[in-house]
């Protein structure tokens, strides 16, 4: 794009303008994702749970009645009512299952309490399900009745919350490219020997990134197979870039985790292993691309030229 010389001062204003504009309404903007991605999470949790209480009561042979509205007791904590939940063994499976549905991958304890003595009943945390001895007491028996399921988060760091949203992380490179076009136009205006007439601008660079038969795009978050375009969560675009940047080399589990998760707050070793299997699944048509496990060491993505 070709910018005459003379019209260059009001470009240089109006990049300025846009650029101090940006840096004041930033803020306000982080916010409101904020705000907005609690509300979507609680959404989640309420359909997850409401799925989890109805498989409980059909385990029982009971398909009539009526699961109460579920609970949000603070911004991480949820909880439903259930009669006669059944088997208590069978409620790890119905939660992960639940909230691998609805997207939910934050780590969270369970707690059983009694509805009339308000007592804690049982109890688990989800990184026990990966123990060697399994969920504490699931397979013992428990009594009928009224019981309240009460599922607590691990909160997340607050510039995890506020990036992850709605993929609010364009802001900054588009505002870094912002202030970099303001500052190459007020050093021409300092510099009395640079040419007063035409200058040209950079194109945008592009967001897409092609490796075997697939194409990955980081702006939008989605990912193209023989199988049509797959929209991807903010961790999976942020796992599946790891492995294009690093095609064909093993990258370590702890590598992994710190480069996807640890700069979020959140540090979940189940993670890893999800989100590859995830990834695997939407790669599966594209027989270039294979992600192999490395045996006490890592992942490895390997791509056939």
């Amino acid at each position: 794009m070709i910018i005459p010389g003379n019209s260059f001062g009001l470009l240089q204003k109006r990049l300025h303008r846009c650029v101090w504009a940006l840096v004041v309404l930033l803020p306000g903007m982080q916010s409101a994702f904020a705000n907005n991605e609690s509300v979507r999470f609680a959404e989640h949790v309420n359909l997850a749970l409401r799925r989890t209480a109805h498989h409980l009561l059909l385990e029982t042979g009971d398909s009539l009645t009526n699961i109460p509205p579920v609970k949000q007791i603070d911004a991480n904590t949820f909880a439903v009512r259930v009669e006669s939940p059944g088997e208590y063994g069978e409620l790890p499976q119905l939660l992960e299952e639940s909230f691998a549905i609805q997207k939910i991958d934050r780590n969270y304890n369970v707690m059983i309490f009694d509805c009339e003595t308000g007592a804690l009943q049982l109890g688990y945390n989800m990184l026990d399900l990966n123990q060697p001895g399994g969920v504490p007491c699931q397979t013992r028996a428990e009594k009928s009745g009224c019981y309240l399921v009460q599922v607590s988060f691990e909160p997340v760091l607050q510039n995890a919350a506020t990036t992850e949203p709605f993929n609010a992380w364009w802001i900054f490179p588009f505002g870094t490219g912002l202030a970099g076009l303001g500052l190459f136009a007020w050093k021409r205006s300092r510099n009395k020997k640079t040419s007063p007439f035409d200058i040209e601008i950079e194109t945008v660079p592009k967001f897409e990134t092609t490796f075997g038969n697939s194409v990955f795009n980081s702006q939008n978050l989605s990912l193209t197979t023989g199988t049509g375009q797959h929209q991807l969560t903010y961790r999976e675009a942020k796992l599946l870039d790891l492995f294009v940047r690093h095609r064909n080399q093993v990258l370590e589990r702890d590598f992994i985790l710190k480069s996807v998760w640890e700069d979020e707050g959140i540090i979940v070793g189940r993670s890893v292993d999800v989100f590859v299997s995830r990834l695997r699944k939407l790669l599966a048509s594209d027989q270039s691309i294979k992600i192999s496990a490395i045996h006490g060491v890592g992942y490895k993505m390997e791509i056939q030229s």
